[in-house]
């Protein structure tokens, strides 16, 4: 078994004001190594950028800017997290979901 220690015990992590996070069942379950480099990105960037109800009001121009993404690399991503269920958008904000079951995996090349 490995022995875990702080290696740096004067910069341990807090957690102070807002806070996002990952499930782990993100990564245990498959959910990360189903997605795209792009779709890890955005996906990840909505955490950081959505309140306590994942919603997010950061708006396509903003998020390519933040991410340095085109504009059709942005919407691909965004159609395809929707496509896995990953998130909602209405054409104006981002809701982060609940993981669903299970990922889903297999998209057609152009799915959305």
């Amino acid at each position: 078994m490995i022995r875990k220690r702080v290696i740096v015990p004067h910069r341990v992590r807090a957690v102070a004001g807002s806070f996002a996070f990952i499930p782990h069942r993100f990564l245990a379950d498959g959910f990360l190594s189903s997605l795209s480099a792009a779709e890890i990105l955005l996906y990840f960037s909505l955490i950081q950028v959505s309140d306590k109800d994942g919603v997010s009001y950061y708006g396509s121009r903003k998020i390519c800017s933040l991410l340095k993404m085109s504009e059709q690399q942005y919407e691909d991503a965004r159609d395809r997290l929707i496509a896995r269920n990953l998130v909602a958008f209405d054409d104006t904000f981002f809701q982060v979901l609940e993981l669903p079951e299970e990922p889903i995996v297999d998209l057609p090349a152009k799915c959305c």
